[in-house]
């Protein structure tokens, strides 16, 4: 019996009734396993695959059982037998959409849960700590821009409630026969009381250069008062809490710091590179979260850091389909 029309027709491919192009069509939350190439080492660990093309309005639709064949290629034929980075399979996935779907760009994100091995601060025992790594990938026919991403948590101590704290203490201090003087000594020497923030950091870097994703962690943790640890001995846990109220931020500041030490550590990123970077922070005293964040290239950060008036702030998907 042969088949029926409707199956031998490319229906996909079809002018839809409504010929209206679309800014993404594809598929999401695709599980995959992938090995990743990380300080020598390779690892296979788990990640999420998102993968869009831009539609055209003559086409009715796109091939969805296209992209799990191309992940599977990738991951297969390519991956297995030689590790990649995040942001690398993101490219190399891009690449093979826009050739597979016939598309005029396609976009890849790529999120992998990955073991940080580290040491506690005081004690130095081994614990290791979960942390994401990002990686976007854009391709055309024009070329391809990639950007590596991390992201972490830590702790914010709230400036605010610390300084309300402070003032109280002093007026007290003062009232039970304390001089001017004895008091700003106590201030400085014992950390102040304040309602604290566990943050989710996010640090984006879109450039061509190859950066270590553990440098970028690193930056994210030190934006705020304090990195966490899952294992903490007495000893840490007071070291966690003793710098974090030496340190306070908020979710604010933790974005302006996590840019600005991008651009210090990284003086080699062009001016048309991009950075962007996201702080949440869980509160404590509210029952709302607070997000502050800041994306642009580096031409455009640099020159605010500079004292120039604030101007344009590019988006990421403005800088991934320029």
């Amino acid at each position: 019996m042969a088949e029926s029309r409707p199956l031998l027709d490319d229906l996909q491919a079809s002018t839809p009734e409504v010929r209206l192009g679309l800014s993404r069509a594809g598929v999401q939350r695709v599980e995959k396993a992938i090995r990743l190439r990380w300080g020598g080492a390779e690892k296979l660990i788990s990640s999420e695959i998102n993968c869009n093309i831009d539609l055209d309005p003559r086409q009715k639709g796109v091939h969805m059982s296209r992209f799990p064949e191309v992940f599977e290629e990738a991951i297969d034929e390519v991956v297995l037998e030689e590790a990649f980075l995040v942001e690398e399979l993101a490219e190399h996935i891009a690449r093979r959409i826009v050739a597979r779907q016939s598309a005029g760009r396609a976009e890849v994100r790529i999120r992998a849960r990955y073991p940080l091995a580290r040491r506690t601060p005081v004690t130095g025992l081994a614990t290791q700590e979960m942390i994401a790594l990002v990686g976007i990938a854009a391709a055309s026919e024009a070329g391809v821009r990639r950007i590596v991403g991390v992201e972490a948590t830590g702790i914010n101590a709230c400036p605010c409630a610390q300084g309300l704290v402070r003032g109280q203490a002093s007026e007290r201090l003062l009232e039970a026969g304390f001089g001017e003087g004895a008091v700003e000594r106590i201030l400085e020497l014992v950390p102040l009381a304040t309602h604290n923030q566990r943050g989710r950091g996010t640090l984006y870097v879109g450039t061509d250069k190859q950066l270590n994703a553990e440098h970028l962690v690193e930056i994210v943790e030190k934006s705020m008062s304090s990195p966490v640890y899952e294992l903490l001995k007495r000893p840490d846990e007071l070291f966690v809490v003793e710098h974090a109220h030496l340190q306070p931020r908020f979710v604010e500041d933790s974005v302006r710091v996590a840019l600005a030490t991008t651009l210090e550590h990284y003086p080699a990123l062009g001016d048309g590179d991009f950075l962007y970077s996201r702080q949440v922070n869980l509160e404590t005293i509210h029952t709302h979260d607070v997000v502050a964040e800041r994306y642009g290239t580096a031409r455009e950060l640099r020159a605010e850091l500079e004292g120039a008036a604030a101007g344009h702030h590019t988006e990421l998907r403005e800088w991934l389909t320029a």
